[in-house]
């Protein structure tokens, strides 16, 4: 297979191809979260026809962390509900965890957490949904993809996606588009304060439930 028939394209439909994606909507400024995991940012966003459902079919299982699952405890809000799997939550404190059906908590390395979620996916993705489990993968080089959708916002302070102070900067290739190394562009205007952006809350599902 060559380097182009490699590449994908932002419009084309997901595919289950057994991936680890590190997967989250973030703001402009870089949060997928704002203060205690709050979501309501997202109001108003809006994301291409059938993208829920593209994603809601190719997910095999989630990899979460205690503190967004314990401000997000619902599994049902993944996908807006029309995802149902596996749904693992990386704790150091699994014995606090209220059951819950078709949540299972672990208390392990993140290297076995992800192949216990990608045994359980039975070759379709493990959706990663938390800043700090994605963080520490992509240090293992157990990452194979970093999927995000930018929504039309500055938070100013919340849950950062990579937050590594001190850290290396990791390089990235672009997996959309013919050039690798393409800085992608966007361009906004701010909205004054109480406009209406004519627009639907999507369902709690490209973001994740942190870390």
């Amino acid at each position: 297979m060559t380097h182009h028939e490699e590449r994908t394209d932002a419009r084309e439909p997901q595919t289950a191809a057994g991936k680890v994606l590190w997967h989250f909507t973030m703001s402009l400024d870089g949060f997928v979260a704002g203060p205690d995991h709050t979501m309501d940012w997202m109001t108003g966003t809006t994301f291409r026809p059938g993208l829920v459902e593209e994603y809601a079919g190719t997910t095999g299982a989630v990899l979460g962390g205690r503190a967004g699952w314990d401000a997000h405890p619902d599994p049902t809000g993944i996908y807006g509900g029309a995802w149902q799997g596996p749904l693992f939550v990386l704790t150091h404190h699994p014995e606090d965890a209220p059951p819950t059906p078709g949540v299972t908590f672990l208390n392990c390395d993140v290297a076995e957490a992800v192949r216990i979620a990608r045994e359980a996916a039975g070759g379709k993705n493990v959706e990663v949904f938390s800043p700090d489990i994605g963080r520490r993968l992509l240090a293992r080089g157990l990452i194979d993809e970093i999927d995000l959708h930018i929504a039309p916002v500055l938070l100013g302070g919340g849950i950062r996606l990579f937050d590594n102070p001190g850290g290396a900067p990791v390089p990235l290739e672009l997996l959309t588009g013919e050039d690798r190394k393409a800085a992608v562009n966007v361009r906004y205007r701010p909205t004054p304060a109480g406009e209406p952006r004519n627009a639907t809350a999507p369902p709690r599902t490209l973001d994740g439930p942190g870390n």
